[in-house]
C-alpha cells in the first residue's frame, strides 16, 4: 500500500521531482551476516516500495542513483550481481510500470553496459514512453563529472560546425545537452545511509536543491521515511540565491 497524499498547501508543499542516493545496501547485509547481494536485492525491494509511495504522494519525478561511474571499479562478482538484477528488473517489472502510469528514463553512459541490457532499457523506455504518472529516472553508469564533460565536447562540436555561435551557450543551451534534458531539476535529494556527501550525482541539476540526509541503510527506508523527508523539505525558505523576504 501507498501512503496518504500530503497537502499541496503552502505549509507542506510536495516536491516535483525527488532525487535519492540509495546508500547502505552492502552495510544492510554486513550487519545480518548477508552476502552484499542480498543487500542489493533487499534496496530492489525499496525502490519499488519507494516509487509506489512517491506516485500516491504526488511526486512527478523520481530519480534514483542506482549505480555509479566508479561503482565499475567494485568486484567482478559484485557488479554481475547487480547487472542480473538489472536484467531482472527489465524483464519483469516493466509490465507493472505500464499499469501504474510510470514513464521509465535511463540516464548515463550506456557504452559500458552488455548490449542486452541496453536493448532492454530502450524497449522498456519505450513501452512506457506514454505514461505520466510518475517518471521513473534511473541513473546507471553514471557520473556528473563526465555528463558535463560530455554536454561541453557536444556544444563544441556544434560550434566548430558553425550549428551555433559560441555565444549563443547559455544556461538553456547546456542544459539541453546534459542526460536530463526536458526534466525539471530535482527540488529534494536524499541519502540514505547517514553520509552527507552528492558522490558525484546530478552537479549540475542539484543546485538549488534541498538536501535531507537519513541515518538508515537504503533497504530500511520506507514510506514514513518519504514522508518525513517530504514535510522536512516543506519546512524549508527557497531562496533560490535571492535575498531572506
Amino acid at each position: 500500500m501507498g501512503i496518504a497524499p500530503l497537502t499541496t498547501s503552502a505549509d507542506s508543499p510536495v516536491p516535483v521531482h525527488v532525487a535519492i542516493i540509495m546508500d547502505g545496501n552492502g552495510r544492510w547485509a554486513n550487519a545480518r551476516g548477508k552476502p552484499r547481494s542480498m543487500g542489493h536485492k533487499a534496496g530492489a525491494e525499496a525502490v519499488r516500495k519507494t516509487l509506489e509511495s512517491a506516485a500516491d504522494i504526488g511526486v512527478k519525478y523520481l530519480t534514483l542513483f542506482s549505480f555509479s561511474s566508479e561503482n565499475w571499479k567494485r568486484p567482478a562478482a559484485e557488479i554481475a550481481d547487480l547487472m542480473g538484477l538489472l536484467r531482472l528488473y527489465l524483464k519483469k517489472e516493466v509490465d507493472a510500470l505500464c499499469e501504474k502510469g510510470v514513464q521509465l528514463r535511463v540516464i548515463g553512459d550506456r557504452t559500458r553496459l552488455a548490449d542486452d541490457i541496453v536493448d532492454a532499457i530502450d524497449e522498456a523506455e519505450r513501452r512506457t514512453a506514454a505514461n505520466s504518472r510518475i517518471t521513473l529516472v534511473l541513473a546507471l553508469s553514471y557520473g556528473a563529472r563526465d555528463e558535463l564533460a560530455r554536454a561541453a565536447r557536444t556544444l563544441a562540436e556544434k560550434a566548430v560546425s558553425g550549428e551555433i555561435e559560441p555565444d549563443d551557450i547559455d544556461e538553456n543551451t547546456f542544459e539541453a545537452a546534459l542526460y536530463t534534458h526536458g526534466i525539471p531539476d530535482p527540488d529534494l535529494l536524499i541519502r540514505t545511509s547517514g553520509e552527507k556527501r552528492i558522490s558525484n550525482f546530478l552537479l549540475w541539476q542539484l543546485a538549488y536543491a534541498e538536501f535531507v540526509f537519513i541515518d538508515k541503510h537504503w533497504p530500511d527506508f520506507d514510506a514514513d521515511d518519504l514522508a518525513d523527508a517530504i514535510k522536512e523539505y516543506g519546512r524549508r525558505e527557497r531562496r533560490f540565491g535571492t535575498s531572506h523576504s
